[in-house]
């Protein structure tokens, strides 16, 4: 069973460390001259959320045969007695789902989770991850060479499925903990088996070159007990692969003290991107300041005298032992790290329920967690919050990085999305079709651009299009849109729906709808309102070329 990187540091005193940094220091690194070392690529000038990806179910077909990570004991299922999370997820969107030992939750639904074995739970995430600006996701990677390996293989498989579904970008992230052969095994595993990845569209590249991410090098305890050379060797050698090496580095690198060995300035400097660990180390806002002027504000300095890209970590705070404070805690230290002038934010992390770190969507309140649990849910501090809000956060917070947004210490997200706008259910959901004619594929009508869309083969009618809302939701109107630059025409289509997409039945008859560029190409098409997870739309003809075309298939709630 892998280590959570919180157990084998939580020992180290950052108040103490702190203190060893000198005035003189503070300033020297503060004077130095400040200039991004690299253009904007896939990393730089990017959110990048670390992913987990290692949750498996009893029945879910996983190699590894087990309640993986949700457990202790991996073979029996997870209850009050037996279990590693710290906090709930949100079970409404996925698809396949697990019972467990639990009472049921708070509402009396029963208490399942989800494995990330499936591929659709993997969509579900990287569909998150695009509707809220997370642009790249560093898969974590441990020691492959165990038990976990197959399943592991396999994970990296589905996250480039998915990535190149829902135009997102990866990286393998090892995490050197308590692997003993790293030094060897680690090229062998890159050259055997991830290298492969690179070839994938949505493999994340900097500077041209494919990324990879090692995390643990010159930590000072035992589970990470290298040499400097050793470490040093490794850094080369991807180097010399033609990588672009992200290293995750203990939080005092620049001194070598505290959670750093000391004699390791040289591997750290080695990498081409920093990002040094902050879980365990700070849990206010106030702390975030504090680091921000005796840490982060040196390091940067640091990093850009070298040539090295600085990408701190941003995360939302233990749910478990309140630290969020409905969220001003995870925008402090966007704030801080935006105006720092990292080249890129690394959120700690995507799906870590292990440690109550995650940003994917979490239990609103005591009626989403198994009663009885202890679990506390993301109102814990009276505050209620959606449990999609450290996500629309983390946009909130890309958005300050990239410059699309001003910087501001004042909190701009709500914790709970404010009314007007109905939700488009559609957005960013899964799709499938007839078929499509060279790249304008069914995932262009619900990615929110009106300037992408999906046609169907040419000259075959009846053609179809069809979104999976993830559950059944009662719906009374979808809105279809062409690029507002094209001309007129009509065409004729039917709507279908159903709770199963091989038992779909009518809920709009055939007719032609008019797409005017005087009105915006826009037709909005209103029914009964109609329990429904699939909708698909019908083609028979289109009077403006022999094919189905839609640019965006929007869905609304009654």
């Amino acid at each position: 069973m892998a280590v959570s990187r919180r157990k084998f540091m939580t020992s180290m005193a950052a108040g103490t460390a702190l203190a060893a940094v000198s005035t003189s220091e503070l300033v020297s690194g503060l004077t130095s001259a400040a200039s991004a070392a690299s253009p904007v690529g896939d990393v730089v000038g990017k959110i990048t959320v670390g992913y987990q990806g290692w949750f498996a179910c009893a029945g879910d077909g996983a190699p590894i045969n087990g309640w993986w990570h949700w457990a202790q004991n991996w073979s029996q299922s997870p209850s009050p007695s037996n279990n590693a999370i710290k906090t709930w997820p949100d079970m409404r969107e996925y698809a396949h789902s697990y019972q467990t030992a639990f009472a049921n939750l708070g509402n009396g639904r029963p208490a399942t989770l989800f494995s990330s074995y499936d591929q659709q739970t993997v969509d579900t995430h990287f569909r998150w991850m695009r509707e809220n600006g997370c642009d790249t996701a560093a898969l974590q990677r441990f020691n492959p060479t165990g038990g976990e390996g197959p399943t592991r293989d396999a994970m990296a498989g589905r996250v480039r499925s998915s990535t190149e579904a829902y135009g997102r970008k990866f990286y393998i992230m090892y995490d050197v903990s308590g692997w003993t052969n790293m030094q060897q095994e680690i090229k062998t595993d890159w050259t055997s088996k991830m290298s492969a990845l690179t070839s994938s569209s949505a493999y994340a590249r900097q500077n041209g070159k494919p990324v990879v991410g090692i995390w643990g090098f010159g930590f000072n305890d035992d589970n990470h007990p290298w040499s400097a050379s050793a470490c040093l060797d490794v850094v080369n050698w991807f180097k010399s692969q033609g990588c672009y090496v992200m290293g995750g580095v203990p939080t005092y690198w620049r001194t070598g003290t505290s959670d750093s060995r000391a004699g390791y300035l040289d591997v750290y400097h080695a990498f081409n991107m920093i990002s040094p660990w902050m879980v365990g180390r700070i849990g206010t806002a106030a702390d975030s300041d504090r680091f921000y002027t005796n840490l982060n504000a040196p390091d940067q300095a640091d990093c850009n005298a070298h040539g090295i890209d600085y990408q701190p970590c941003v995360l939302p705070g233990d749910v478990s032992a309140r630290q969020r404070t409905h969220g001003d805690f995870m925008w402090r230290q966007f704030y801080n790290m935006v105006r720092v002038g990292a080249q890129g934010i690394y959120i700690s992390m995507f799906d870590e329920y292990n440690e109550g770190n995650q940003i994917a969507r979490t239990a609103e309140n005591a009626g989403m967690v198994p009663a009885g649990s202890g679990f506390l849910a993301l109102d814990e501090d009276g505050t209620v919050c959606s449990s999609d809000y450290y996500l629309r956060i983390t946009a909130d917070g890309g958005s300050m990085l990239k410059g699309q947004i001003q910087l501001t210490a004042t909190r701009p997200t709500p914790p709970v999305a404010s009314g007007g706008a109905p939700t488009n259910l559609a957005r960013g959901k899964a799709t499938s079709e007839s078929g499509h004619t060279q790249n304008y594929g069914s995932s262009n009508a619900v990615d929110g651009d009106a300037g992408s869309y999906w046609e169907s083969a040419n000259n075959a009618f009846p053609q179809w299009l069809q979104v999976d809302l993830g559950s059944a939701v009662t719906v009374s109107r979808i809105v279809l849109k062409l690029p507002s630059s094209w001309g007129a025409r009509t065409q004729t289509f039917s709507v279908l729906g159903g709770s199963s997409a091989s038992t779909l039945s009518t809920i709009a008859g055939s007719a032609g709808h008019t797409f005017d560029p005087a009105s915006g190409n826009t037709v909005t098409i209103t029914f009964s309102p109609t329990s429904t997870r699939y909708v698909r739309l019908n083609f028979t003809g289109n009077t403006g070329w022999p094919a189905g075309q839609v640019s965006e298939f929007e869905t609304y709630a009654v």
